[in-house]
């Protein structure tokens, strides 16, 4: 079998399609509450821990939150990451 190395755009698609689905997820009335809680540790990781609970709790209430994931899908990010550290 031949090795196919992914290309940038596949990885692109890839993880953007990742992005997309758990907004989806988040935006089921109650169901998304559930997936909000379950999503705590990675929105603290990526904006901190007040900022990531913020983002969190207000995903958590079932039509706040999907009409906020309503518009973030479109607008982008209400409440932005932290800044990446560069590794030197």
């Amino acid at each position: 079998m031949t090795d196919r190395k992914k290309t940038l755009k596949r990885k692109l698609l890839h993880a953007g399609g990742w992005q997309v689905a758990k907004r989806v997820a988040k935006m089921v009335p109650f169901g998304g509450t559930v997936v909000a809680v379950v999503l705590v540790g990675s929105d603290i990781k990526n904006k901190g821990v007040g900022k990531g609970l913020l983002n969190s709790g207000i995903d958590a209430i079932p039509f706040v939150g999907l009409a906020k994931n309503a518009v973030e899908l479109f607008k982008g990010d209400f409440i932005p990451d932290k800044e990446k550290k560069v590794k030197v």
